[in-house]
């Protein structure tokens, strides 16, 4: 049993991660942090979780050791209090994206302002447990990838492994996200007024997934021309990535199948959904919700070398919190699945 805290559980991403590690078999919940909301229950910030837990809000400054810390603080604010925390835990798992980019040079171009531990970047294992198992298994130190990065990555990696892409071409990704991926505070985009039945680009160049992306796709020491826009639609869950990539050659249905086969056929939490027929026959984020699933899908254009890959997750399950427990399971040796064996709803 392992004794673990959240450090910014009154967010979204943190509210997940205490409902999912409430009900973990291998876990006791030791602490909660929130500044703001320091002294309340939990259930009060997580309505849902009334009845699950009695436990209050502290400050960061209250807590004590702990085998494992989940850390889900705002970007920018992590790597100011990392080193304290890494003194109260064995292992760190963090949400923010400070931990994400392992070119430290990277970090002005895509987040304004040098990185503020440098050195420590080489401690962290990028998060996403479909490229990175081994790695994450000795880690001691983990962050969790970007909601859109790892929607785009898991439905591009296996064509950039597999060497079928022409890469001299950018992969053009365009990523549909609902509101809960800008997180609690309350601000002009996500007031109902504004954001409801919006179809609003909001990033159409510059997203710092692209980083990320580029960072996961390079393959022989060659990152990819990324060309990554982002789009908020009127949910409040869910991603759907829809990539525009340029083979090589061209590929037979057969042939592509058989590349997304063997790079996920044993993959706990990854289906490959491209149906004949019917409203479901290519991914869809909205019976993902609150489920650990990210689902793939793919389309050739008979007319060109375009094949085109859509793939569908929660951002606050496997984009996020889902995501972080299932890296905590590889790395203390548990089924990876343990706790997040959820699935989705239909209808909802």
């Amino acid at each position: 049993m392992a004794d673990v805290s959240v450090v910014g559980g009154s967010g979204y991403a943190g509210g997940e991660l205490v409902r999912l590690l409430l009900d973990h078999p291998a876990v006791a919940v030791k602490q909660v942090t929130s500044e703001r909301h320091a002294g309340k229950f939990v259930r009060s910030v997580h309505p849902n979780l009334r009845k699950r837990t009695d436990l209050k809000f502290v400050s960061i400054d209250k807590l004590v050791p702990c085998d494992v810390l989940f850390v889900a603080l705002p970007h920018g604010v992590a790597m100011g209090r990392m080193a304290t925390l890494r003194g109260l835990a064995k292992t760190i798992v963090d949400l923010s994206a400070d931990y994400r980019l392992r070119d430290p040079a990277a970090y002005p171009k895509w987040y304004g302002a040098p990185h503020g531990e440098p050195e420590r970047l080489a401690e962290f294992v990028y998060g996403i447990p479909e490229l990175h198992r081994d790695e994450i298994r000795g880690a001691d130190a983990i962050s969790s990838a970007g909601c859109m990065a790892t929607t785009a990555i898991l439905g591009l990696y296996p064509l950039y492994r597999a060497g079928v892409v022409d890469t001299s071409v950018p992969v053009f990704i365009e990523a549909k996200t609902g509101s809960s991926g800008s997180g609690g505070a309350p601000g002009l985009g996500s007031h109902h007024p504004e954001r409801s039945g919006v179809v609003r680009s909001f990033k159409p160049t510059g997203h710092r997934h692209s980083a990320e992306i580029a960072q996961e796709l390079t393959v022989d020491g060659v990152a990819p021309p990324v060309a990554f826009s982002a789009t908020a639609i009127d949910a409040v869950r869910g991603i759907l990535t829809t990539s525009h990539v340029t083979l090589r050659d061209p590929l037979t249905d057969k042939e592509v199948w058989a590349i997304y086969r063997a790079a996920y056929k044993d993959e706990p939490f990854m289906r490959i959904v491209k149906e004949a027929g019917g409203i479901h026959r290519y991914p869809e984020p909205k019976i993902l919700s609150g489920s650990n699933w990210c689902d793939v899908g793919f389309e050739r254009d008979p007319d060109s070398k375009r094949l085109v890959v859509m793939a569908a997750l929660d951002n606050l399950m496997k984009g996020a919190a889902g995501q972080a427990v299932q890296a905590f399971n590889i790395r203390c040796g548990l089924d990876e699945t343990t706790g997040l064996t959820f699935p989705g709803l239909h209808p909802i």
